[in-house]
């Protein structure tokens, strides 16, 4: 294909996953998936390989690259099928990432797979808000392994049980889950998923059939793996080491320790990890898709806009990863916060080691955390809360960093406080920025967040947070940017934590600032 064909597919692939986005924001319920946009949509190929996305979130594109081969490969396809899955070892990140994956038919041939995948801030986990303070991946909710949503248009019976003890209401049926209390975002993806995979077959017919997709998608693999390996060969060549910690996992207080080896060598990047933590007690450890997504998209900061967000953008990147470890947990290890922590220390630690080889293009450490918090209450009124708040982000070369920001892993927006205020017994009492969190240095890193919240009725707070012992790093000379804070009323909380809370009580959290860059005084704000 020339250049103006390739690049037209792309965008007109790209503009797809848009489009699905579009789908499941306006037939979400959920405040986390409408207003925080906690989602990610894409397209894959008919062997499961990415070829197309949304600007959504990281972790969520990264880790769907990386496993859906191989859950696409389980199943014999048919028009009007769906399957959904979170299972973590299979396929998933968390168990509050739903995914579900419809196949798209054009003259009877399989031309790819059209993907969601969304939080749900219900998936029955021990606590309200399904993100607690876990030991095993039983506390954490419903694990699905790749299932059947749809067979050929009908939901099959044992899905359906399955999904049951998530409603809150009525027993569901084969004809009313759709709009069962407490799965109305599972029919929001599956109507966004058919959404991408019609359109799909529109892209197919608009190539000229499923021969000429298929050539242009191989044709698009390549050139990004063309771009990838040039964006490579241009850092100076060698082994660059990086450590970094987290501050615990929530048992106990002892650090927990990454290391990083990385090689530059033609045009390739090897990544060994080994000397990183063993799993631990807590919900600290991730799967191995998880943190492949984060050196994805640490890799994919530094290659051209223009890159195409296909498999082929990682084809030169080798990751050495000791099993079982933090990094590539095995079940039944509790992950809820591998996905949303552990992934944020990862592309901090890859950041580190890449500075060494170009520090003029990498930035001093973000905050570093998704500062999780979980919210809720069961009984006759249940209700669940979740949210991640913004922080700081590094400063560079280039100038200073950003002010309370989603940064990396992580690309939602917060709870507007109309929306929070309108769904949950919350009040938000202050919102604003954290002045004077961000690292000093000649560029000044980003300020944190500050965020309290008064409760209206008994409930059971979790909180999964980092950077609160471990400041985020500076580079060149730079300052570390303020630690995270969490209290209750008067009282310190630690970083992780479930406890329960009375009327009246008020929860504050300030978010860490990023790292400084650079010695100097800092130029004045604007």
């Amino acid at each position: 294909m020339d250049g103006i064909a390739l690049a037209l597919l792309a965008n007109r692939a790209n503009a797809l996953c848009e489009e699905m986005g579009i789908v499941l924001r306006r037939t979400a319920l959920s405040p986390n998936i409408k207003d925080r946009l906690d989602y990610s949509c894409a397209l894959f190929d008919a062997a499961g390989e990415l070829f197309a996305q949304a600007a959504h979130i990281p972790v969520h594109l990264g880790s769907m690259a990386y496993a859906l081969k191989d859950v696409v490969a389980q199943f014999p396809w048919a028009p009007g099928d769906a399957v959904v899955f979170n299972d973590p070892f299979l396929g998933g990140t968390h168990l509050p990432d739903v995914t579900v994956v419809v196949p798209a038919f054009l003259e009877a041939q399989c031309l790819g797979f059209a993907v969601t995948r969304a939080h749900h801030a219900h998936i029955g986990a021990s606590a309200p808000g399904s993100m607690p303070l876990s030991r095993s991946l039983a506390e954490e909710g419903l694990c699905l392994p790749p299932t059947y949503l749809l067979r050929q248009g009908g939901m099959p019976k044992a899905t359906l049980a399955a999904l049951a003890p998530l409603c809150r209401g009525e027993a569901p049926t084969e004809a009313t889950w759709r709009t069962a209390s407490g799965l109305e975002d599972f029919a929001a993806q599956l109507a966004s998923a058919q959404a991408g995979a019609r359109g799909l077959v529109g892209l197919a017919r608009q190539q000229g059939g499923p021969e000429a997709l298929a050539t242009g998608v191989t044709a698009l693999h390549d050139y990004g793996e063309r771009l990838a390996r040039s964006a490579l060969a241009a850092l100076p060549e060698g082994r660059y080491e990086a450590e970094d910690v987290l501050d615990s996992d929530g048992f106990s207080d002892v650090p927990v320790p990454l290391k990083l080896a990385l090689t530059l060598k033609g045009g390739e990047a090897e990544l060994d990890f080994t000397g990183s933590a063993a799993m631990v007690v807590g919900n600290l450890n991730c799967p191995e898709a998880v943190t492949a997504a984060a050196v994805f998209y640490a890799f994919r900061c530094l290659m051209p806009p223009q890159t195409p967000a296909t498999a082929g953008v990682f084809r030169p990147l080798g990751l050495k990863i000791p099993k079982p470890s933090l990094l590539a947990a095995e079940a039944p290890a509790a992950v809820a916060a591998g996905n949303v922590e552990t992934s944020m220390r990862v592309v901090d630690v890859v950041l580190r080691a890449l500075a060494e080889a170009a520090p003029e293009r990498i930035p001093a450490a973000s905050q570093g955390t998704m500062n999780n918090l979980a919210l809720g209450a069961g009984g006759a009124a249940p209700w669940d809360y979740y949210e991640t708040l913004a922080g700081g982000q590094g400063a560079s070369a280039r100038g200073p960093g950003a002010d309370a920001q989603h940064s990396h892993m992580t690309n939602t927006l917060n709870t507007p406080i109309e929306s929070l205020e309108a769904h949950y017994p919350l009040r938000v009492l202050a919102y604003a920025v954290r002045r004077g969190s961000g690292g000093a240095g000649a560029h000044r890193g980003g300020d944190g967040v500050l965020r309290r919240y008064a409760f209206l009725v008994p409930a059971t707070l979790t909180l999964l947070t980092e950077r609160r012992t471990q400041a985020p790093w500076g580079l060149a000379g730079g300052e570390g940017g303020a630690f995270g804070r969490n209290r209750l009323n008067d009282d310190v909380l630690p970083g992780k934590v479930t406890l329960p809370v009375d009327v009246g009580d008020v929860l504050t959290i300030e978010t860490p600032g990023g790292g400084g860059y650079g010695e100097g005084v800092p130029a004045p704000r604007p």
